[in-house]
């Protein structure tokens, strides 16, 4: 069978006559009346595409549109009516639609459109494969924080437009696994997903790298190249470390996203392109803009759609799920494969602060993976500075979602105790303030020798001179 075609129309004689066309054709065909009966078939049936009209009583096709599309991204539609006009046509278009029809439908011309449609489509779900086997752990994006949950619920409203996106947090908290759902969300996914580290180019070969040189345009330009701009037509390009570009850089970008056009070095002409821009960066762009180092101009161009990653230390409650995950995708490596995580070592990584956010944690349960035995991940396994972390947690890290009263061993009523954790006092104790003392009292005796404050307090040097940036013991 070529697949499977949803045809919704309020007329019966209509959509049987489609039916009867596309079942003639080889493509296995569902029929509903309505909206709502499209809806209700799509919840309990694979579909590969959707046929409907524009003019129903209750939801309108355009409504259908919205409400599939918000569903299951990505899946074509096609719409037709009798009370079309180019208006409609463009706002069907607009909306999500594959392609629009004023009825009478032309039946070759109809077959041909529906045969492209699902042959897009399969390129579509052959290049997502194909994504996730080069990028395994790019899909999904993992977490319950409130603002992992809010990402997960805008993403496909987010993918389904061009618009740029702005994608800001620490280092390692998932910008780029943000960006690559939001390509394979989108209707580019069979096109290019290119990255650059901003960072990472020398000022002399930013501007080729981005927007490509002609022959001759500086020395070693033996041929022409095309930039990164033209590399990924049709497709997303995800520029990173975005904060990094220099002001005179920054202009030409401003240009070419302003108008959609580049020009080569060392070119003459303006050339058009057609990419998806996504950036990311670690820094506060508004006080980069403040501090004259970053475009106000270029700012308020990328900051359309402006998405915050947290850091791993305020969002613990997500550790188990990630970790979990990137067990899953590393446990094999291990001899033999290792399957679980003990209670001991989850409470180590719960009660570290990870500065390098999810990338560290990936980090730690690949290096745990490789030295793990009897196919399972315990404390020794872990990095020392999680095995050397000996700070005080704060007394919310450790609560219990729903808040249970604390027994003498510092656990709920159930509830296993957390090795390390003290007997709270009545009242409790302000772990934050005590920290900090500590802190204080270690540089002062360590004369500030860091590598003595951190053997002070038995911390990796590590921990020790993250929780001094915490508490602006020193600069940050």
């Amino acid at each position: 069978m070529k697949g499977t075609i949803l045809i919704v129309d309020d007329e019966r004689n209509q959509r049987e006559i489609l039916g009867s066309i596309l079942a003639s054709e080889g493509y296995g065909t569902l029929l509903a009346g309505s909206g709502q009966e499209a809806l209700d078939a799509l919840e309990h049936e694979n579909v590969d595409l959707v046929l409907t009209d524009l003019v129903m009583p209750g939801m309108t096709g355009e409504d259908l549109i919205d409400a599939i599309l918000a569903k299951t991204p990505g899946t074509p539609i096609i719409l037709n009516s009798a009370y079309g006009t180019i208006q409609t046509a463009v706002e069907a278009i607009k909306r999500g639609a594959f392609y629009y029809f004023e009825k009478p439908v032309d039946r070759a011309r109809l077959l041909i459109i529906i045969e492209r449609a699902i042959e897009n489509l399969r390129l579509k779900e052959s290049h997502r494969a194909l994504s996730e086997r080069l990028f395994p752990g790019a899909l999904p994006v993992i977490g319950d924080h409130p603002a992992i949950r809010e990402i997960k619920r805008i993403l496909p409203r987010i993918a389904r437009s061009d618009a740029i996106v702005l994608l800001t947090g620490e280092s390692g908290t998932g910008k780029e696994v943000v960006a690559r759902n939001i390509h394979s969300l989108s209707g580019r996914s069979g096109a290019p997903f290119l990255a650059v580290n901003c960072a990472s180019l020398p000022d002399s070969l930013f501007e080729s790298e981005l927007f490509g040189h002609e022959r001759g345009a500086f020395t070693g330009a033996v041929r022409r190249e095309i930039g990164l701009f033209e590399a990924a037509k049709g497709g997303t390009l995800l520029l990173d470390e975005i904060a990094e570009v220099r002001p005179e850089t920054q202009a030409k970008l401003l240009r070419a996203l302003q108008d959609g056009e580049i020009r080569r070095v060392g070119g003459k002409e303006n050339i058009t392109v057609d990419v998806r821009i996504i950036a990311a960066t670690n820094r506060d762009l508004e006080e980069e803009v403040k501090g004259g180092r970053f475009r106000a101009d270029l700012f308020y161009r990328l900051n359309i759609l402006k998405l915050f990653l947290p850091p791993l230390r305020e969002r613990i409650s997500d550790i188990p799920a990630l970790a979990g995950h990137f067990l899953a995708r590393h446990g094999e490596k291990g001899f033999p494969p290792v399957r679980e995580i003990t209670k001991e070592a989850m409470r180590l990584m719960m009660r570290y602060p990870w500065p390098g956010n999810i990338r560290e944690l990936s980090s730690a349960i690949e290096r745990a993976v490789v030295l793990a035995e009897e196919g399972e991940i315990g404390p020794a396994d872990l990095p020392s500075e999680l095995r050397e972390e000996t700070e005080v947690p704060s007394r919310t890290r450790f609560a219990h979602p729903s808040g249970p009263s604390r027994n003498r061993s510092g656990a709920g009523e159930g509830e296993e105790g957390v090795p390390g954790v003290p007997d709270l006092p009545p009242g409790g104790v302000d772990f934050e303030k005590l920290e900090e003392r500590l802190l204080r009292q270690s540089v002062e005796r360590s004369r500030g020798v860091h590598t003595r404050g951190a053997e002070l307090l038995k911390m990796s040097y590590k921990t020790y001179i993250y929780r001094l940036k915490k508490f602006g013991i020193i600069p940050p």
